[in-house]
């Protein structure tokens, strides 16, 4: 059987959910492989030769279900292999949570209980969009406008922070 996807990384604290994950993703990936913990997480994805995406469970520490060890995570990762897609997974859902995740970084959010197909559509959605690629004068344009953004529409600072004239920063706001 021919596998779509080279590589999974999995990490979650509950050994039954990881082999739920394994028998339901094993259609999809060549190799799946499970953490418990995050900690070995960076060391996994520089020793494997190719890991589509990783499916990440948001919350590890004993009573808390913040989500913050998963944001953890997800900053760690973004910033080690930022070309790797991340989908955050957990059983304490909100919106405020998903929003946090998304704009950290993650492609997606899945919540426990999970539905499998829906899971496997949002993995391959991921690993879909990671692939694509992006112009040069789209990722200049998306640059800009997360400059201005961070300026807070301050178009004369946004231009100093870019290095152009404001003439210029208008122009690439059009493209």
């Amino acid at each position: 059987m021919i596998r779509p996807y080279n590589a999974i990384v999995v990490v979650d604290d509950n050994p039954t959910i990881l082999t739920a994950l394994k028998i339901c993703l094993t259609a999809e990936f060549e190799r799946i492989v499970t953490l418990t913990s995050p900690d070995a997480l960076v060391s996994t994805l520089s020793n494997e030769e190719h890991v589509d995406v990783v499916l990440l469970d948001m919350n590890f520490s004993l009573g808390v279900n913040t989500g913050q060890d998963g944001l953890f995570w997800l900053r760690t990762l973004k910033k080690l292999h930022p070309d790797t897609p991340v989908v955050l997974m957990t059983a304490y859902a909100d919106v405020q949570l998903a929003v946090k995740g998304l704009k950290n970084g993650a492609a997606d959010f899945v919540t426990k209980p999970w539905d499998n197909d829906e899971l496997v559509r949002t993995l391959r959605d991921a690993v879909e969009k990671s692939r694509e690629v992006v112009t040069l004068d789209k990722l200049e344009q998306q640059h800009v406008h997360r400059v201005v953004e961070q300026c807070h529409g301050n178009m004369s600072k946004a231009a100093e922070l870019l290095g152009i004239t404001r003439q210029t920063l208008y122009r690439k706001l059009k493209l």
